[in-house]
């Protein structure tokens, strides 16, 4: 089977982050019939969340809720949508257009929860100014990191606020210790401290290896800004183990991105893979009749 395409393709120029909440009386399985072609563009990402799942009465191995987390000093919230939409694209207009076009099909019952519109910074970095996704797995490694066997995927979604100003007051050797990266090389600092974000990261240094596949985008305006943090990966257990460290609960050690940032949501989705013609395939999990 296929995966959806922008799971595996490059960060695009821009997108859009959509998460929707359901009425309690809501058509969910016509919703999602209506959308299930979506895919078959390549420039869509389609998820389903718990919510999703009981409301049709689908059980999908793996797939839980967001948990709300709380570390040393720090707390990462679940914001659990049923759906989540990304739409990745090259010009603004034509992404919002498929956002229309697509809560135009789900119909009434769909609640949009959370609207986030993404774009790549300087050639793939953070506001910061650092690269992200440094330590992707690449090709083959990348599908066998994101993808399970039939080609689904589970996918960790969080915004993240960033206050720059404060990261700002910081000179590049401060900076460089809380990302655990050289600015001007990107090169990993060997001894960095144990609260750099690398060393709280990098996913070849849990057991089992954390392996996931990164793609955030930049977000925001003037006056509220960050990442939204996307993570693909076979099975969520991965990015839970990365979270936990992060805040604090392995060794007490709170991940220095702390100090400057804050995430306000999370979400935990199964984008299914795809039928031949490109559509969603709704067989990985059991719907009502039609």
């Amino acid at each position: 089977m296929k995966s959806q395409s922008p799971i595996l393709d490059p960060v695009p120029a821009v997108g859009t982050a959509l998460v929707f909440d359901l009425d309690p009386d809501a058509d969910a399985a016509r919703g999602l019939r209506a959308i299930a072609k979506e895919t078959a563009a390549g420039d869509v990402v389609i998820g389903i969340g718990e919510p999703l799942a009981l409301a049709l009465g689908a059980r999908i191995e793996g797939l839980r809720s967001f948990p709300a987390t709380s570390g040393v000093g720090v707390a990462f919230p679940s914001t659990q949508g049923a759906l989540f939409v990304f739409i990745a694209g090259e010009e603004r207009g034509a992404v919002l257009d498929r956002a229309m076009a697509i809560q135009r099909k789900l119909g009434t019952g769909w609640r949009l929860m959370e609207e986030v519109d993404t774009f790549k910074y300087k050639g793939g970095r953070d506001l910061t100014g650092y690269e992200d996704g440094t330590e992707n797995p690449k090709d083959e490694d990348a599908a066998r990191a994101a993808l399970r066997d039939d080609g689904g995927s589970f996918v960790a979604v969080q915004r993240w606020i960033h206050d720059l100003e404060r990261f700002e007051k910081n000179d590049v050797a401060a900076k460089d210790a809380i990302i655990g990266r050289r600015f001007e090389t990107n090169e990993e600092i060997p001894d960095a401290v144990a609260t750099a974000h690398v060393k709280r990261s990098a996913q070849e240094s849990f057991d089992p290896p954390a392996f996931m596949l990164r793609r955030s985008m930049p977000f925001g305006t003037l006056s509220e800004h960050g990442l939204f943090f996307v993570a693909y990966g076979r099975d969520l257990d991965r990015f839970e183990r990365v979270l936990r460290r992060m805040a604090g609960l392995e060794d007490g050690q709170v991940d220095s991105l702390m100090k400057f940032t804050r995430a306000v949501s999370g979400g935990y989705y199964f984008c299914p893979p795809l039928t031949a013609d490109g559509a969603l395939d709704l067989r990985t999990m059991t719907l009502p009749a039609e």
